[in-house]
This record gives C-alpha cells, structure tokens and sequence, in this order.
C-alpha cells in the first residue's frame, strides 16, 4: 500500500497534465488484469445509456402541487426523459392548511420532498427549483430564472426545451383588483401563508393586552373577518372559533369576551356549491357559535383598519377589523396569462384544454390542475357534423338503426348527453328523439335536421366547468399520466381523432371526473360531508370519516403518521399558542 502511494505521488508530480495523469491510472488499474477491458466496458455502457437517455421524448413537468405529483407518481419515467421545475421544491398537502393556520397541524407535517417522491420512481427524473416566467411554444423552450444563488450568467436564468409540456402550476388568489387587497389582506394559497396567519393571529392577541390600548381599540384588533364563503373560509373560520374557545380563551382571558369572527361572502348564502341541507346547518351552526355571517355583500375596499363592503342596492358599510383572510376566487399567474395571450386565449381566466387535457390551438402542451379548464365541445356546435356522421346513406333523414349506430359515439365525444339523459330518466338518445316526436312516425319517416337539433336542444345545459379542488387535480394527473405510458406512437397525439365525423376510434377515452364526495370541517369536532349517491352526513361521525379521509390521501406514511400525531397531541395537549 504504502509503494502504491508512493508511485502515485510520483506519477501525479511527473505528469502534471491532468490528462496523462488520468491516462497513467488507467494503466495503473488495467495491471490488475482485465482493466482496460473493464474501463473500456464502462465507457462504452455510459455512453449507451446517454444515447438512450438522448432518444427519448422530454416530458417538462411544470410544478409540484396535486395535478403535477400525482402525474408523477403515475407516470412510467423509464419511457420518457422527464424533467421537473417548479419554485418550490416540495409537495403540500393543501387541505390541511386551514389546519396549519391554528397549529392544529405544524406546517412540515403536510409536506413532503419532491427529490423523496421521484427517488421512487424507474427512470432518472431531473428537478430543478425555479419558476418558469415565460413559454414559447413556436420553439418547444421555456425560459426559467432561480432565486437561488448561482454562477449561471443573466440572474440565474436559463432556458429548457422540451417535446412534450405538462402544466400543472395552479393558480393564484384572485383580487377581483379590489383597492387594499394585495397589501392588507392575508392570502390562504400555500403553506408560507398559513403560516403567516398563525403569526397575526398570536400578534392580534398580544397587541389587544397591551396596557395603552383602549377597550374600541381591542375590539377592532381582535376582530376577524374571513372573505370568502367558500369551502377554505368556512373551513379556517370554523378553525380559528376552535382555537380561541379551547385554547386561546385560557391564556388571554381579560379580552376573551372581546373577539369577534365575520365571514363575508358575495352570495345568499355560505358553500354553496355544497347541498342546500349543508349550507343551512353550517349557517345555524356559526350563528349558535357567534361567527357573524354577512352574505350578500361585496367588500369593494380595504384599508389598514378598515373594510368597506356593499350590498344589492350599492348601501356601502365600513367594517373595522385587526386582520383579514382574503378566500375568494382564483386566478391565473402572470406568465401563464402571456402564454394565453400567445395562442389566442387572451380573453379567459384559465388555460382551455379538450377534453383529453392538451391545451387547445396549442400541440404537445397538456395543463391540468387549478390552472386549466376544460373547455367541453358542445352538442349544438357540431350538430351538422354529427347528423351528417349519423347519416350514412345520405337520406337526410336518421332512422332509429342509425342513431343507434353511433349512440356510443355521441356519449363518449359529448359526456353531457348522457348526463341530460340522466336528469330526464331516459335510458338513451332514442327515448329523447321520441319525446320530441311520435313513435309511430319516428320508425316510418325517421327524424330530420330540425327535429334532431329540437331533440338536442337542451342538452348542452349540462355542460359545467370541474370545481378547483385537490380532487379534480389528482384524477387529472392519474388519467393524465395514463396517457403518456399506453400511447403507442410518441409523435402522435393520445386523443386520436378530433371529431366525431373523422374516421377511426379515439385512443384514449375522453378524461371523465367523478366526484367521491366532499367535506366541510365546521368545527366542534363537528364535519359536514356530502357523499355519492345524494347521502348527507353531518357530525361528530362524520369528523372521524374526515380524520380517516386526509390521514389516508397523504402522500406518504411519514407525512400520514406525523398529521396523526399532531391530532393527538392537540387531542392531550391542545393546540401551540407560540409565535413562532
């Protein structure tokens, strides 16, 4: 040993090129016998695997929320070149932020890395930590910058070309650009926000017992107010009641009687996109509770210590509060309104995909998650089309043989139908066109354009957009992903034929959403949940279904098991009152 290094010692002063330093360990290793073969060997290995790597199709994921780790986790990276930027470089497991606000739950149990989540997977899939500020989809390259401190030239910018681009970068809180949103309001989008709130909400209380501030002025600091009747704000208003009665009461007790919780929301009446039954005990709940609910209002300005909402009939009221949460509505982030603008979509909120997902006007770029809508063809636009597609003997009229020909057709291209069909108790487009016109004639005459257009006229009422929720987001990254491993031509597109009157099949069926229910925590260890088949259920059972429901959605056992001990320990303990 000591001669090896003796030599080695040697050899690097004598050859202080590193090349022929390199060189000489070469033949150095190769007199053990069979190491130049083996060098050689590895060499050769090495650059057959960076050919593979070369031949493959790049898949440029964008983002790591629900739609983008879930399109990953299904994914077979092994098929592709797969490469992920996103500025954050971990997963969140958004529903639990409500939760995150009060300390109920403590912010690192509801992340997870993304370099943990793609350490699993087959395939070398490259993360990068930036954020995409621009997309050019003419050129296939997406121009990235890093906060992060580099060497790289131009502020830590460089450029990303891709064959196939996945979107999945969510959306942002939208202010309706409302005056004193942006630099008074709290914001509930990310984990760095919940923890900012847990932080004013300690701040407010410390401020109000402070021995100069006079008792109006404790009113107004310990005052809440929550915009937003949607689910996140009912749920973080029901949140913070609990912190307050169970926790926050016992430490502050000379302003407990001073605390006040308003939500404010645009509609009549709070979740609405809940069961009518839901919405009305939640709002008996809060009011048993002393959460004042003002609906019907809109806040049209905010101050430092101020709100000004109007209602109906322009009445316009100033509220005075210690810290607002601002839950209303989202938008999309600003580079993904210039993209929009690019290919022609300049006039919507978010990104119009097909119905398989691909961005439309826009090849080999797929969106999916909060920032993408799918804009669903309809009946009546291609009417024409599929008359004519019905129509095989070019009669002008269908008779019942050939709608039924093509009924399958019809339902898997136009989903609404056979949802219309569903409302009426019809068992198919048949049963619909009879409606409109009498049996007896329908099997002699058959039915023209007219009376087909009359048939299908209602039926695009069906039509809805998908709600922004973590549910749709991951069944989009499943069917998604699903796509990219059973294509079987990498230049072609999964969707297959456009439209109906094309010959041929589709490769994929159309991406279908199917709703598993939902919840809404309302506090008490009380939860109201809205399940398939039209069941409501409301309680204290039902909070244990929703305790089983998030500890079994997260996205690995570390994070399941370090959510489940924050319950406990909350259960023995209670909740944190820390600023920090």
């Amino acid at each position: 040993m000591r001669l090896a290094g003796f030599l080695l010692d040697g050899a690097a002063r004598t050859f202080r090129h590193r090349g022929a330093f390199s060189k000489l360990l070469v033949v150095l290793a190769a007199s053990g016998g069979g190491g130049i073969v083996a060098y050689a060997d590895a060499r050769t290995d090495a650059a057959a695997e960076s050919a593979q790597i070369a031949s493959k199709k790049k898949v440029v994921v964008l983002g790591t929320g629900w739609a983008g780790t879930t399109f990953l986790k299904n994914l077979d990276s092994s098929l592709y070149d797969v490469q992920v930027i996103s500025p954050r470089n971990y997963f969140a497991f958004t529903p639990l932020l409500p939760s995150v606000t009060c300390g109920t739950v403590e912010p690192r149990s509801i992340v997870e890395p993304v370099r943990r989540i793609i350490r699993k997977k087959d395939g070398q899939i490259k993360f990068w930590e930036a954020e995409c500020f621009k997309i050019d989809p003419d050129t296939k390259k997406l121009h990235c910058r890093t906060n992060i401190g580099t060497n790289l030239e131009g502020n830590g910018e460089f450029i990303v070309d891709y064959d196939y681009l996945v979107i999945t970068v969510g959306a942002r809180a939208s202010t309706f650009n409302t005056p004193g949103v942006v630099e008074h309001c709290h914001f509930l989008k990310e984990v760095e926000d919940a923890q900012k709130i847990r932080r004013s909400v300690i701040d407010c209380f410390e401020r109000a017992i402070l021995p100069d501030i006079d008792e109006e002025e404790r009113k107004r600091i310990l005052h809440f107010v929550i915009v937003g009747a949607g689910p996140t704000g009912v749920e973080f208003a029901a949140e913070l009641h609990d912190f307050f009665s169970e926790d926050l009461a016992k430490l502050y007790p000379t302003v407990k009687d001073l605390v006040n919780i308003t939500v404010i929301g645009h509609a009549e009446h709070i979740l609405t996109m809940f069961d009518k039954r839901i919405s009305t005990f939640a709002e008996q709940k809060f009011q048993r509770d002393g959460i004042e609910l003002k609906t019907g209002f809109k806040v049209v300005k905010v101050s430092d210590k101020t709100l000004t909402m109007q209602n109906e009939i322009h009445q316009q009221f100033s509220v005075p509060y210690g810290m607002a949460v601002w839950s209303t509505g989202i938008g999309a982030h600003p580079f993904i309104l210039e993209f929009m603008k690019q290919i022609g979509q300049g006039n919507r909120r978010a990104l119009a995909t097909n119905e398989w997902l691909r961005v439309r006007e826009c090849a080999d770029v797929y969106a999916i998650g909060d920032c993408a809508t799918i804009a669903q063809s309809k009946v009546m636009d291609d009417i024409l089309e599929i008359f004519r597609f019905a129509d095989k003997d070019n009669s002008g009229n269908l008779t019942m043989k050939e709608i039924e020909d093509v009924l399958e057709d019809i339902c898997v291209r136009y989903p609404q139908v056979e949802l219309y069909l569903k409302s009426k108790h019809m068992s198919d487009i048949v049963d619909l066109i009879k409606a409109s016109k009498d049996a007896d004639k329908m099997e002699s005459e058959g039915i023209n354009i007219e009376e087909f257009k009359i048939a299908l006229a209602n039926v695009d009422s069906q039509v809805k957009s998908l709600p922004a929720t973590a549910q749709v987001a991951a069944q989009q990254g499943i069917y998604l992903a699903r796509c990219f491993n059973k294509r079987k031509d990498r230049e072609e597109n999964p969707e297959g034929p456009q439209r109906i009157k094309e010959a041929g099949r589709h490769h994929f069926l159309p991406f279908r959403y199917k709703h598993f229910g939902q919840f809404a925590p309302l506090g008490g260890e009380q939860t109201a949940a809205e399940l398939p088949g039209d069941w409501i259920s409301i309680g204290h059972s039902t909070q244990w279904l929703w305790y089983s429901v998030y500890a079994s959605k997260q996205v690995s056992w570390r994070t399941r098991t370090l959510v489940m001990s924050d319950w406990a320990r909350r259960f023995v303990f209670g909740r944190d009152s820390c600023r920090i």
